[in-house]
């Protein structure tokens, strides 16, 4: 059934928030805190290897600085932010809620296993990628919500809307993402993820939201350009 590697993913990520806001309390903080810097050299790893596949540098470099124009003009940082401020004003006995919205979201949104996975959902294909980042989400989000909140849980909805879209626009989509052009787009995720990498160890806030933009305009770029 199309969508059911959406509903999976997002069921993991309410399931692992659900365990984590309830056991993570049982967990010191410094245990917590060595927790979350192991998940972010991780994220960070992975980041870095689909970035390091890149066949067009200068598509990479495009991608995100016009990308990066894109989502500060669209605000798109800041909405995530208002509405999980927002969440964090409806449960205001539940801790930081804005801060593990957002975090949880990007990272559960951006990458190729979100693309790529909603895509073979869409083609009608058995979703295992899809599966595969379910149990990866599922594990996350308990390490996320035992430090950042309860917000963590919240983030299902942004991945049930976003990979779904993905999966119901699949057969337009097709056509236009070739091999060359996917290689693309995962490079950009890649340098995104490895941007949260760093957000989850503590070393450096980045705006990726506002970055999210430049995934799709890696696909126009390499159209345009006649790399597809």
């Amino acid at each position: 059934m199309i969508l059911t590697g959406t509903i999976v993913n997002a069921a993991a990520i309410c399931a692992g928030a659900v365990i984590g806001r309830y056991a993570g309390r049982f967990v010191p903080n410094r245990m917590r805190q060595t927790v979350m810097v192991g998940l972010g050299l991780a994220v960070l790893l992975i980041g870095l290897q689909m970035a390091l596949k890149s066949q067009q540098t200068m598509i990479v470099i495009g991608s995100l600085i016009v990308g990066g124009i894109l989502g500060e003009i669209l605000q798109i940082e800041a909405r995530l932010e208002s509405f999980g401020l927002w969440l964090q004003g409806r449960f205001s006995g539940a801790g930081n809620i804005a801060e593990g919205f957002v975090a949880a979201s990007l990272l559960f949104c951006v990458g190729a296993m979100a693309i790529m996975g909603s895509l073979q959902d869409g083609f009608g294909a058995e979703p295992t990628i899809l599966y595969a980042k379910a149990a990866l989400d599922g594990i996350a989000s308990i390490a996320l919500t035992s430090t950042l909140g309860v917000g963590v849980l919240f983030s299902a909805v942004p991945v049930a809307l976003y990979q779904g879209g993905i999966t119901l626009a699949a057969d337009s989509a097709k056509v236009l993402l070739t091999d060359p052009v996917v290689v693309e787009m995962n490079a950009v995720g890649g340098l995104l993820i490895a941007a949260i990498g760093l957000d989850l160890m503590g070393y450096k806030r980045l705006p990726v939201g506002n970055m999210l933009p430049a995934v799709f305009v890696a696909v126009g770029l390499m159209w345009v350009l006649g790399m597809a």
